[in-house]
């Protein structure tokens, strides 16, 4: 079964770049759709009721909203493709600061 990957989002959100950047480096192939932030879409509204805001990146059909956790779960979903952060704990921190 192919993995549906779409990534609802709006080209100048530095927010959506966090996720764009992690499924390229990951090699992931997805759908970009793009977003009008004035007249959002139903499957928008739908997929993030609470906040309504971009990013939000649907994996077979589920949601994730949030830039952070979303690179968070691309890459524990994908984790036998090259890692995002070190394993050292330290160097993950300084990684990530």
């Amino acid at each position: 079964m192919a993995e549906e990957v779409v990534l609802l989002d709006f080209w100048l959100s530095m927010f959506g770049m966090r996720s764009r950047i992690a499924l390229a480096e990951k090699g992931i192939k997805y759908e970009y759709e793009e977003e009008d932030l004035w007249n959002k879409s139903a499957l928008l509204l739908q997929t993030n009721p609470v906040h309504k805001k971009i990013p939000v990146l649907i994996h077979n059909g589920k949601p994730i909203c949030e830039s952070l956790i979303q690179v968070q779960y691309i890459n524990e979903v994908w984790h036998d493709k090259a890692p995002l952060l070190p394993s050292d704990p330290y160097r993950k921190a300084t990684a990530r600061f």
